[in-house]
């Protein structure tokens, strides 16, 4: 099962979410790969793990019985799953080492540059997000990456990832200080 590389966050798109409707597992994958494995490299996975990570994250929605609608949006929903399933691959992967910006900085920043020195400052900037965000806590890593780059409301994180507003307001709260932080220290700035 390959990841759509074209496939792309849908927020905002009108769909069958926009219409209060239930959406099935394989509409699912078709609509949110991507932003399942964009998600995912942002947390941190493996090149060499993500595709087995977005098949077990559309592989639970589909016991679950696909997206049903409420306070959480399907790509919050797709999220918790995608956090549950990382957080489980880190743990059992004892050698798990830091994952490189490189094999889907087109995912991450978006369309490829026109120009080779573009290209470059385009991926020492995916890896100097990549880095910022794996020094943040995974929870918090989470709450970062769906407010700051996928534009969802900290009520429909909350839904999505079955916790408290405040928390989500904390986390977030927390995530931006380490953010700011680790960009501080890279311009030779004082955090």
């Amino acid at each position: 099962m390959g990841v759509p590389a074209a496939v792309g966050n849908r927020v905002g798109a009108v769909g069958p979410e926009s219409a209060g409707l239930p959406i099935d597992s394989e509409t699912l994958f078709r609509d949110y790969a991507g932003f399942v494995a964009s998600f995912l490299h942002r947390l941190g996975a493996r090149d060499a793990d993500l595709e087995d990570l977005v098949q077990d994250v559309f592989m639970t929605a589909h016991r679950k019985g696909g997206y049903r609608p409420g306070l959480a949006s399907p790509t919050t929903f797709l999220a918790r799953i995608a956090l549950e399933a990382r957080l489980q691959t880190r743990r059992r992967n004892v050698r798990w080492q830091r994952a490189q910006a490189e094999g889907l900085s087109g995912v991450t920043v978006g369309a490829a540059p026109a120009t080779p020195e573009s290209l470059l400052a385009m991926q020492r900037a995916a890896q100097g997000m990549q880095r910022a965000l794996e020094g943040m806590d995974p929870g918090a890593r989470a709450v970062f990456v769906l407010f700051e780059l996928e534009g969802q409301s900290c009520e429909q994180i909350a839904a999505g990832l079955e916790l408290k507003l405040g928390t989500v307001y904390s986390r977030l709260h927390g995530a931006r200080k380490a953010f700011h932080a680790h960009v501080a220290r890279q311009q030779g700035g004082r955090p």
